[in-house]
């Protein structure tokens, strides 16, 4: 099982100098003093007032986050988790997205998904109704941006005619590794025709309010899992290798507390339902709380 930590500025009340560089420079460093393997951030570049109010969350630019814990950093993988990709011009995505990848040797790893937040959306000014189909044409030029040169492309929202979107990914043969967030079939499909999903493990309630399905216990999860994986053999062969990512209640156990023998038998029950990356989130009450929380977190799993 390996771990992503879920940068803490999505916490209420956060200690400000999380944001600072020396703080953010200190927890990257901590995640991988610890033995955890990724770190994340996730997009809002416009949530409406109503939604923070509402328990929703600060949130930085995805992109330039990760490169500064690429530049403290040595071997922690850095996740966009998530970025909208109907947001903003795909080969803009593409652009940001090599050079993160680039700067930090080959380490990103694209999470995607298709968003929730209307308001956003129009603040944005782009059509909520679209989104879907944005997030299809996007996953076509970033695939193509990163491999072909000079790439053309002909979709319904973009069009190229032979440029040049150097330098290229450093992972190879393809670029950074794309993972679809979001449980819903279409995302199911989405993910087997790439490298990695990234479902919720969530009830009725926070399914609606992320437009996603409920995905509500692990057996079910187990089931979803397999589902998909057969999809990838169908589609890119009997070798496809597909990660799982998954976000459950116990992601903010290092918030909440509790015991840590139930929470490493929930990290068993994970893998053997397949679950390949979990998702921890820290807490954000200072940056020496959040540091030696993910240290704590480490012997948590050097037991596991």
């Amino acid at each position: 099982m390996r771990v992503t930590v879920d940068y803490p500025v999505s916490v209420r009340g956060y200690d400000p100098s999380l944001l600072a560089p020396e703080g953010m420079r200190r927890i990257a460093t901590a995640a991988e003093d610890a033995g955890l393997d990724a770190i994340a951030f996730t997009e809002h570049p416009a949530p409406s007032k109503r939604w923070l109010d509402a328990g929703g969350h600060e949130a930085l630019d995805v992109t330039a986050a990760l490169s500064f814990c690429a530049a403290v950093t040595e071997r922690l993988r850095l996740h966009s988790y998530l970025l909208v990709l109907p947001y903003r011009n795909p080969f803009l995505t593409a652009k940001s997205v090599a050079t993160v990848d680039v700067l930090s040797g080959g380490r990103m790893t694209l999470v995607a998904g298709a968003g929730y937040m209307k308001s956003e959306f129009k603040a944005l000014g782009v059509p909520f109704e679209n989104r879907n189909d944005l997030f299809d044409e996007a996953l076509e030029v970033l695939r193509g941006a990163w491999t072909q040169t000079p790439y053309t492309f002909q979709g319904g929202a973009f069009e190229a005619d032979a440029i040049a979107p150097l330098p290229r990914p450093v992972q190879k043969p393809d670029g950074p590794p794309i993972w679809i967030g979001g449980n819903s079939a279409r995302a199911r499909r989405r993910a087997a025709e790439h490298q990695g999903w990234s479902p919720l493990l969530i009830d009725e309630t926070l399914s609606r309010t992320t437009r996603t399905r409920a995905l509500s216990s692990v057996k079910e999860l187990a089931q979803a899992i397999s589902s998909v994986r057969d999809m990838a053999a169908d589609i890119q062969g009997k070798d496809a290798r597909l990660d799982v990512q998954v976000q459950t209640p116990q992601s903010g156990w290092l918030r909440t507390g509790g015991s840590a023998e139930e929470h490493r038998e929930h990290l068993g029950r994970l893998v053997e339902a397949g679950v390949t990356w979990f998702v921890i989130q820290p807490p954000g009450d200072s940056v020496s709380a959040t540091a030696e929380a993910l240290a704590r977190y480490g012997e948590v799993l050097s037991a596991f």
